[in-house]
């Protein structure tokens, strides 16, 4: 493949500290706490906590393929970069197209979620304060990066204050025995109960996976983490440490801590505050969220412009653009006209659609990157990387198999609908593949890492 650099590279500025800070905050677990988990609890019940933990380890297993993948490969095209390295160019492509629907959806669809937070002290439309969320977000973005950390270390903080909170008023109002979180039932909120099952896990592990989403941006920085060969790893695990203690200690403490099992399926983490401690503590959590979604939404614009620019640099688009999407800013070092292609759309998505029911169709794209991640990890040690000085995970290829196994069965319990959009989207980056990039294959798509 032929290896050619066009484009400035992103300055090295981040040690480990602000680059866990920033993966931490892309996870953002008080976010997944509050939006993501309810949905957990009501379809779960009090198996609610062992559903986490199952997401979590499908989580580490992953987070093991990006470690290794992220260190073989370090390019802030993240996971194109690696499959692209491994499996080819156009499984690289396909990749690329996957991760840049991710790129596109997630961020508004959390961002619209902001109005719903701070109605205790004004109303405002939710498409408006979405819009205004993702624009903010993305001219902070627009600063280098290690203002970037500060910025996010201190929200970042405040949510975990949340969650803290959260945690103490729940273990604090406990209602039942420790036994539920290990033998639990799944209500079905009109007083009934029923067991919970291998099939009632199964069909939430994609949602369960999803709240721990975002660990494995930690390859997005790549070229900006000092010594990214012993820090990449680091920083993946550290932000999935961690988002694992922020969302399943505050969760174990609302199953045990509601007045009745089914205001799991009908309630919310405000609702719960609000009974333990009154209206004023409820405000707090739902500022601490607001926080939360504002934090998520930076930090996913400054890493999203980092594979948009990354994909300049490989060439993936017409000159004109490439050059356009690898300019640096003279004075941050950002890839500051990236971060505005990837975010005024977002913006512009929340104030004029209703994007939240493509919520579902997410987390089977994410399962189907993360399936490519997990079979990219399986070559990672061919005879063509085998010399290749890299953090190798325990276990292989046991670890990628499984998670292989995991990832494919989730995907059978998806919706067809939701499988069906995934399909359309992989048919129409293979035609473009098919019909501009491999015709161009000297000049197009010319895949690049920071130490090429």
């Amino acid at each position: 493949m032929l290896k050619q650099q066009v484009a400035p590279s992103l300055p090295r500025v981040l040690g480990l500290f602000g680059a866990v800070m920033l993966t931490l905050s892309c996870v953002t677990p008080t976010s997944s706490l509050f939006i993501i988990v309810p949905e957990v609890l009501a379809g779960q019940g009090g198996g609610a906590v062992i559903a986490l933990l199952a997401g979590l380890v499908v989580s580490v297993g992953i987070a093991f393929c990006y470690a290794e993948l992220g260190t073989l490969a370090p390019s802030s095209g993240g996971e194109y970069a690696m499959v692209t390295t491994l499996l080819g160019r156009f499984a690289g492509w396909v990749t690329f197209g996957l991760s840049a629907v991710l790129l596109v959806i997630i961020p508004p669809i959390i961002a619209l979620g902001t109005a719903d937070y701070i109605s205790d002290l004004f109303t405002v439309d939710r498409s408006i304060a979405g819009a205004v969320v993702m624009l903010l977000a993305t001219l902070f973005a627009v600063l280098d990066v290690r203002s970037n950390a500060f910025i996010t270390g201190i929200f970042l903080a405040i949510e975990i204050v949340a969650a803290a909170v959260v945690a103490g008023l729940g273990f604090a109002h406990t209602q039942r025995e420790v036994s539920v979180l290990v033998s639990p039932v799944v209500p079905d909120g009109h007083g009934g109960l029923s067991a919970f099952s291998l099939a009632i896990l199964m069909a939430g592990l994609t949602v369960t996976m999803f709240s721990f989403n975002g660990f494995g941006s930690a390859v997005y920085l790549n070229e900006e983490i000092k010594n990214p060969r012993l820090n990449v790893p680091r920083t993946v695990f550290w932000a999935l440490g961690l988002a694992g203690v922020v969302i399943i200690v505050p969760t174990a403490a609302a199953v045990l801590g509601v007045g009745s099992l089914d205001d799991l399926v009908n309630g919310t983490f405000p609702d719960y505050v609000r009974a333990w401690a009154g209206p004023g503590f409820a405000t707090f959590i739902n500022l601490g969220i607001a926080i939360a979604i504002l934090n998520a939404v930076l930090v996913m614009a400054l890493q999203n412009g980092r594979v948009i620019f990354a994909s300049g640099r490989d060439r993936a688009w017409p000159e004109a653009v490439n050059h356009a999407l690898t300019k640096l800013h003279p004075r941050w070092g950002s890839p500051w006209v990236s971060t505005l292609a990837i975010g005024l759309p977002g913006a512009l998505m929340a104030a004029l659609f209703d994007i939240e029911g493509l919520l579902g169709v997410t987390s089977v794209v994410l399962t189907i990157v993360s399936l490519l991640i997990a079979v990219a990890a399986l070559r990672a040690r061919t005879a063509a990387h085998a010399q290749t000085p890299a953090w190798r995970m325990p276990l292989w290829p046991v670890i990628p198999i499984a998670v292989i196994a995991a990832l494919a069965y989730a995907l059978i319990e998806q919706s067809f609908a939701d499988l069906a959009i995934a399909g359309v989207i992989v048919t129409l980056f293979t035609a473009y593949y098919l019909f501009y990039l491999r015709p161009r294959s000297a000049s197009r798509w010319v895949v690049t890492t920071s130490e090429d």
